[in-house]
């Protein structure tokens, strides 16, 4: 659903992303400068009061369909936890030409980077899949590398995805409340790659979460940043519980089908999983 006016001023949207990289650090899910957030904004919006440096840029996938739209994207090799402190020196802000096939880059005289990370073609395909697909003019992807939801993912059997769910969201009821659809699952790919692209497309058509194998995970949401950012940090508790149990023995049971499709029925929750 498409966010009504009046829609978030720049630097409210800044400080949301602060606030998701900060969330993230602390949950030891971006070590060194791992990670990457990017905001979609389908609206009109001058950034040249907080980023009055321009050039012009080649996009790493056409966006036709997002031409006049703009994104707030995290620089390559900057540390998600220290967005908080200086955001303007650690984002970019991306006007699309029209076409889609170029776009104008705005950052700050205390720019941080040397180009945009590094993930930014799989954003983007996902950003404009998205968007092509709801109608939303606004969406928020994160890609984090939460250590216990990475660790499973070097167990070949959590590579199911079946076998992943019917594990990571037994642990507490507001798991399948909060990830209904499940996590997706994407073999490995070389990070940045055109493979790993179109992989996580796909299944983030069908989930909110989605699993990079043996590399770590990308979250999205039309609501808020800090909305994805709750998403990584659900699947991580839930791999978490589940790293828990395979230390202690799985002596643990965690919630039963029957007990997951009574929450669901009580809460209204529509999935397919147990």
């Amino acid at each position: 659903m498409p966010i009504d006016a009046p829609y978030p001023e720049l630097d409210e949207l800044m400080t949301l992303i602060g606030e998701a990289g900060e969330r993230l650090s602390e949950i030891e899910a971006s070590e060194g400068a791992a990670g990457n957030i990017s905001v979609y904004m389908g609206w009109s919006i001058d950034p040249r009061r907080r980023f009055p440096i321009v050039e012009s840029i080649d996009l790493p996938v056409p966006l036709p369909e997002l031409a006049g739209g703009a994104f707030l994207v995290s620089g390559s090799g900057r540390r998600l936890r220290e967005i908080i402190h200086d955001p303007a020196a650690n984002l970019g802000f991306v006007a699309v030409d029209e076409g889609g096939r170029t776009g104008r880059l705005y950052t700050s005289p205390r720019r941080l980077f040397a180009r945009l990370t590094s993930e930014f073609n799989s954003h983007l395909a996902v950003h404009a899949d998205q968007v092509g697909r709801t109608g939303t003019n606004f969406h928020a992807i994160i890609h984090a590398q939460p250590p216990h939801l990475t660790y499973l993912s070097h167990v070949a059997r959590y590579r199911d995805e079946s076998y992943l769910n019917r594990h990571l969201l037994r642990w507490q009821p507001e798991m399948i409340v909060n990830l209904p659809e499940g996590l997706g699952s994407v073999p490995f790919q070389l990070p940045g790659s055109p493979e790993l692209e179109a992989a996580t497309v796909e299944s983030l058509r069908t989930h909110r979460v989605v699993v990079w194998c043996k590399h770590g995970v990308m979250a999205r949401s039309d609501q808020s940043v800090k909305r994805a950012a709750d998403r990584v940090e659900y699947a991580e508790t839930g791999a978490r519980y589940e790293y828990m149990n395979l230390a202690n023995g799985e002596q643990g049971e965690g919630l039963t089908n029957a007990e997951i499709r009574a929450i669901c029925g009580a809460f209204g929750i529509q999935q397919t999983i147990f």
